[in-house]
């Protein structure tokens, strides 16, 4: 996850800065962080995430902050070849996004890169994830989404 996390993110910005205006890349790429750091550290300080990889500020690996923006870019600019770069583009965004976390959240939990503690919070999990991971994604996504959208 360390390198591909970088790379995904040194792909997608180069991809924006070339290719789509600098007011929709800072928001996703400066505003997606800007939501979704405080986000998994109110998460990992509660002890409800836990993140095994390196290295972390305030409990949050580096290379997360880094695959989030990237990721939510790529699902935006997708979504927009729908929708043109609207709210609605936002929205499939953060769906396809979401659906994206279902199937890659779990594997990151069986190869131990992140694990969720017992909580009576974390009930019900979807193959070992808890319910508000899903919920967080589609609201950070959608947030992000509407960033850039409005720039």
């Amino acid at each position: 996850m360390e390198r591909s996390g970088y790379l995904l993110f040194a792909l997608a910005l180069g991809h924006a800065v070339l290719t789509w205006e600098p007011a929709a890349t800072l928001a996703v790429f400066l505003g997606g962080i800007a939501l979704t750091f405080p986000a998994e550290a109110v998460f990992v300080r509660a002890g409800l995430l836990e993140h095994h990889t390196g290295p972390r500020v305030a409990g949050v690996p580096l290379p997360v902050l880094a695959a989030w923006p990237a990721v939510v870019y790529v699902f935006l600019r997708a979504a927009a070849l729908v929708a043109g770069l609207t709210l609605e583009a936002a929205a499939l965004a953060a769906v396809a996004a979401t659906m994206f976390d279902a199937a890659v959240d779990p594997e990151g939990v069986r190869e131990g890169r992140w694990s969720y503690p017992p909580s009576p919070f974390s009930e019900p999990r979807f193959r070992g994830v808890p319910w508000w991971n899903f919920v967080g994604w589609l609201l950070l996504v959608g947030a992000v989404g509407a960033l850039a959208v409005l720039a």
